[in-house]
């Protein structure tokens, strides 16, 4: 079991496919990759790679099958939402290393021998996979060779087992790992930097320049004066087209409903609780009196000084301040009513150190072995590590034996009373793992915890208020058949609606609102200015929407990119005009001083202006100073924001920038280029993510 217990402590959600590393820069040829069956798109593909394939069954087993290990090792029967998209993400990621990357690192000649794959998990090179794995640290938190022979030897003992299970999952993790790790090596010795480069690299940044200047901001103001033309926007779009890939997305605007207690329904949760309190002042069995009449069971939870302030202050302060015959009486915070009595307080540890002996065997064996056990101990109680080495069914290879190890209230099930055991007391335990004889070693300091009694009504909507909420939603989409009579809706009856730009097909949240699925589903098969029927989300909320623009994947059409464009070259006129006429400004002057007064313009002053420093703001300006004469007028050169006018009043030759810096800056350039190498990868392999449609 504490082998079990361990992986699940320490691995948490550990589904994931060591893709981040680096990968392959040069761009397959597609046509090399696909076959003549996977010339034929389904629609039953959930995506396509390299021209292959791949079908909702093939994606579902795998799916399965990495869900079926995350449950396995967490302990847990179903995934919440964050395991659930870590084990969705796993699955797609597993595909792309299949049928992207990997194919394109062995098609660089990179592979892996024999030998060093022994030397990866029992030789002098073991794999970063399992130096990073806790599973294999040993009590100071360092590898331990000795704990992964035996954890392997266990794996290898029951190849069904979990322990299996999981040892593959490392295996295929190791082998990937170091393949990027080959590849992003080949990649880094490619990038080098020939001498010239690094001298040039060198005097960019060590010669600096102090710089006078005077910067006329180019206007934002709408000028009627500028005109910008159909065709000049339809060459601008043709010259930059490559420039507009996009994925599908869509526009959307909606309007939420929140379901939410009417005051009816508020006054009906205080009656109800008003009704209970007089007998939850006197009950004896309040385990039983909250199972029926409270919206919540008893909390068996012990709290200490302030753990239940994330619930209620009132419930902290009063847990803290009040004797086991108070009762606090009913009070509201939102629509929640609460009224509460201590049960018991103690004075309990945060955390336990416990032993073990586990026995596994027919309850009646069980119960004969655990107590002959507990008479060797209680005559010897030294030997509890030689009786658990020897009968107990937990083999934990990266513990003593018998050792379980520390743990909090997140306990172990059935392993509550740890907590007010006696100190090397050795006691017998039952729970779902099978019969205990346990033993707390140590424990933290104790502190004052209380266990409280919360009698609680929620108000919720009523069927009424549900009824009522439900219709007014029903009512704008039921009158709304396109985007505009939809905007009628909202100002004849007083609604906002709220904007949604370039949502995703695979959404699954918006503008905060989770569980958006349906809504997103309805989107992508809707025409621009359809509004939707009412969508129920979690039974808390209604959205009525409407599609107020489409873009689908590919290059973005010009009706898409009119208005930006547009913008765009209106700026670039604006830029032009003040241009020449700075330049015309300047013909009659002879310095910027002379300038900047006649023209009311302000100059500044900025030092270390370095062409090759990072941290520039305007890199146009920053090039023109570099280029330009000592204490010379020089300009107009066109910026970013607008026109400098501007002059060098010094030039310094330093050698702060040194050839190891040079080094440093190349070497993360190359990095930043390795990491954009599954973009490019997927990119080309026509990588086409359907998900979406099917989850």
């Amino acid at each position: 079991m504490a082998v079990l217990e361990k992986i699940r402590v320490q691995m948490g959600i550990f589904i994931t496919v060591l893709i981040a590393i680096a990968l392959i820069s040069f761009i397959i040829d597609p046509s090399t990759l696909q076959s003549a069956v996977s010339m034929f798109s389904s629609k039953n593909d959930v995506g396509k790679m390299s021209g292959q394939g791949i079908t909702y069954m093939e994606y579902s087993k795998r799916l399965e099958e990495l869900k079926n290990l995350q449950q396995a090792i967490t302990g847990t029967s179903a995934l919440d939402e964050q395991s659930q998209e870590a084990v969705e993400q796993g699955t797609w990621h597993s595909f792309l290393k299949d049928l992207v990357y990997m194919p394109s690192i062995k098609k660089a000649g990179i592979q892996l021998g024999n030998e060093e794959r022994f030397d990866m998990v029992q030789g002098r090179d073991i794999s970063p996979v399992i130096l990073n794995d806790a599973l294999f640290y040993n009590e100071e938190g360092m590898f331990d060779r000795s704990r992964l022979t035996q954890f392997v030897q266990n794996a290898t003992a029951e190849p069904n087992g979990i322990a299996a299970l999981y040892w593959n999952f490392l295996l295929d993790n190791m082998e990937t790992d170091r393949m990027f790790s080959k590849y992003s090596a080949l990649l880094s010795k490619s990038n080098m930097q020939t001498p010239v480069e690094l001298r040039r690299s060198m005097e960019e940044s060590n010669q600096t320049s102090t710089v006078s200047f005077a910067l006329i901001p180019i206007s934002f103001a709408r000028d009627t004066t500028i005109t910008v033309t159909p065709q000049e926007i339809r060459q601008y779009y043709d010259k930059h087209k490559h420039l507009y890939k996009q994925e599908a997305t869509r526009d959307i605007e909606y309007v939420v409903f929140p379901v939410i207690p009417s005051v009816k329904d508020v006054s009906l949760a205080q009656e109800e609780i008003e009704k209970a309190y007089p007998e939850f002042t006197t009950t004896q069995n309040v385990r039983q009196f909250l199972a029926r009449n409270s919206d919540k069971p008893l909390d068996a939870h012990y709290y200490k000084k302030d753990e239940l302030l994330s619930i209620s202050a009132k419930l902290d302060s009063f847990a803290f301040n009040a004797t086991s015959r108070d009762v606090l009486p009913i009070y509201q915070e939102g629509d929640v009513f609460r009224a509460a009595r201590i049960v018991n307080s103690k004075r309990l540890p945060d955390s336990v150190f416990v032993h073990h002996i586990l026995i596994q065997d027919m309850p009646d064996r069980a119960t004969a072995l655990g107590d002959s056990l507990m008479n060797i101990l209680n005559r010897a109680p030294g030997r509890f590590t030689e009786l658990a080495l020897e009968f107990s069914a937990d083999r934990n290879p990266n513990t003593d034996p018998g050792v379980i190890g520390w743990f909090d209230h997140n306990v172990i099930p059935g392993m509550e009373s740890t907590f007010e055991a006696t100190l090397n007391k050795p006691y017998l335990l039952e729970t779902q793992y099978g019969l205990h004889i346990v033993k707390v070693t140590e424990r933290t300091r104790l502190h004052k915890k209380v266990q409280l009694a919360v009698l609680v009504k929620e108000a919720v909507a009523g069927k009424e208020t549900y009824q009522t909420i439900y219709s007014r939603a029903n009512d704008l989409s039921s009158n709304s058949k396109n985007t505009e009579e939809f905007n009628r809706q909202l100002q004849t009856k007083s609604l906002y609606a709220i904007p949604a730009m370039g949502v995703p097909e695979d959404a699954k949240s918006i503008s905060g609102y989770d569980h958006m699925r349906e809504l997103v589903r309805w989107t992508f098969a809707a025409s621009e200015g359809d509004v939707s029927p009412v969508i129920s989300v979690d039974n808390k909320y209604f959205f009525v929407a409407t599609v107020t623009g489409i873009h689908e994947k590919g290059t973005a059409t010009l009706k898409e990119k009119q208005a930006e464009i547009e913008v765009q070259l209106t700026a670039e006129k604006k830029m032009e005009r003040l241009y020449n006429q700075t330049k015309e400004e300047l013909s009659r002057y002879t310095s910027l001083e002379s300038w900047a007064e006649a023209t009311g313009r302000t100059i500044s002053v900025q030092t270390g202006v370095a062409f090759g420093s990072s941290a520039q703001t305007d890199a146009k300006f920053v090039g023109a100073v570099s280029a330009a004469p000592e204490q010379a007028l020089s300009g107009p050169v066109k910026g970013e924001m607008g026109v400098y006018v501007f002059r060098v009043d010094e030039r310094q030759d330093g050698a702060f920038y040194s050839e190891s810096d040079a080094h440093m800056m190349n070497l993360a350039m190359a990095n930043f280029q390795i990491q954009m190498v599954p973009v490019v990868l997927q990119e080309s392999a026509k990588v086409d993510d359907r998900r979406a449609h099917f989850f």
